[in-house]
């Protein structure tokens, strides 16, 4: 694995784990290097609602300064979606409704899945 990898991966990590501390919920993470040429990863995670989609975005925010990742560009703010990118990792925060009529997943179902598994606290 080459060094931008495993940087890459520590970096989607953070960002996992800071989005499952706001209780988002289903957070996927697409390796888009083998599909696309333009785009390298995307994490798609679910809220509820417009409140706790603004409360994952910051804890998101946060975590990306931690781990030099670069201030995103924002697309949004909606109640129903909203996407940060961070040049090669976009991610997509969405209410359920919104994630349903857009399934990004299926548009990019070539993609590979990485999983980075829930830690239960102990």
């Amino acid at each position: 694995m080459t060094k931008q990898k495993t940087q890459d991966l520590r970096q989607l990590q953070a960002l996992v784990e800071a989005a499952r501390e706001r209780r988002a919920e289903n957070v996927r993470v697409l390796d888009l290097t083998d599909v696309s040429t333009s785009l390298d990863y995307f994490i798609i995670c679910t809220a509820t609602a417009g409140l706790q989609l603004n409360a994952v975005q910051q804890s998101i925010r946060e975590r990306a300064e931690e781990v030099g990742l670069p201030a995103p560009s924002v697309e949004g703010p909606s109640e129903r979606w909203l996407l940060l990118s961070f040049g090669a990792i976009t991610v997509h925060i969405m209410t359920k409704e919104a994630r349903e009529y857009y399934d990004l997943e299926g548009l990019w179902s070539d993609a590979e899945d990485i999983d980075f598994p829930e830690v239960v606290p102990g």
